[in-house]
């Protein structure tokens, strides 16, 4: 059986590219937009759809680009809809992209953003296929930033605090159909001046948010997704050993999750 492996990565080859050219312009750009999604989509999950009108001297009319996950569904996609009509009366012409990637390019491993991990993960799971739920949120800071003379001259300026919040976050992954669960952690602080409760709380709020969301695409960052005759399957990388990302400068310390440890042992947010 053939499988196909999608990575919760930006994908950056080559061939998981494909450019659809001959559109022509007897739709509204919404429309072919909505018809161009709904045809490659059937072959697979994509990460993008760029519709682009056609510039002079060329006639009118749109030429698309396309960014499957897989290889094999992007192929499949061009050799199954090239010089076919699909939504339109001519036929139009898909191609794979042969554009040469370099070097440091195709071996990129940046992570997807939350949300296309939230669109992938559901595409091929399906929204109770999966879940998560944070282990511990807390702030690592003890929020007012500097000293007695910083105070002073910011005040000068304009009466406001100047503070700096720094949040950890610790999140499990599970996937119950599969059995697999990963956990991953995230670090986010942000510094600004503080010149009422409401500020204070809403930048909370804010970070609250942005670090749940980081730690989310760092656990996703380990998930590999196996496709082969309509089924899919789950793995979790468990050769990375970079539980956190560089961002975090070992300020947030975690245990690696160990399988076989008891289940009440505690996970530790500290600062170094």
């Amino acid at each position: 059986m053939e499988v196909d492996i999608l990575e919760f990565k930006v994908p950056v080859e080559n061939n998981k590219t494909v450019f659809v050219w001959d559109i022509q312009p007897s739709h509204t750009e919404a429309n072919i937009y909505d018809g161009l999604f709904r045809v490659f989509s059937s072959f697979g999950p994509l990460y993008l759809l760029k519709l682009s009108p056609n510039a002079p001297p060329n006639p009118p009319g749109f030429s698309a680009l396309i960014k499957f996950y897989s290889a094999a569904q992007a192929s499949k996609a061009q050799r199954q809809t090239d010089g076919r009509s699909l939504f339109q009366s001519s036929p139009l012409k898909v191609r794979l992209s042969s554009k040469h990637t370099p070097h440091f390019l195709s071996d990129s491993s940046r992570p997807l953003s939350h949300a296309h991990c939230l669109e992938l993960a559901n595409h091929c799971l399906g929204f109770n296929g999966w879940t998560s739920d944070i282990i511990t949120l807390k702030e690592l800071t003890d929020g007012e930033e500097g000293d007695e003379e910083e105070e002073e001259e910011e005040e000068e300026e304009g009466g406001g605090r100047r503070m700096r919040l720094r949040f950890g976050c610790l999140l499990q992954l599970c996937f119950p159909r599969h059995r697999r669960t990963t956990r991953a952690a995230a670090v986010v602080e942000d510094c600004f001046t503080c010149t009422g409760p409401d500020v204070l709380l809403q930048k909370r709020c804010k970070i609250h948010k942005m670090v749940r969301e980081k730690a989310l695409v760092q656990a996703f960052s380990r998930v590999l997704l196996l496709l082969g005759e309509g089924k899919v399957m789950v793995e979790v990388n468990q050769t990375s050993d970079q539980f956190l990302p560089e961002q975090t400068e070992g300020v947030l310390q975690v245990r690696e999750f160990v399988p076989d440890e008891e289940e009440d042992e505690e996970w530790d947010l500290t600062v170094s």
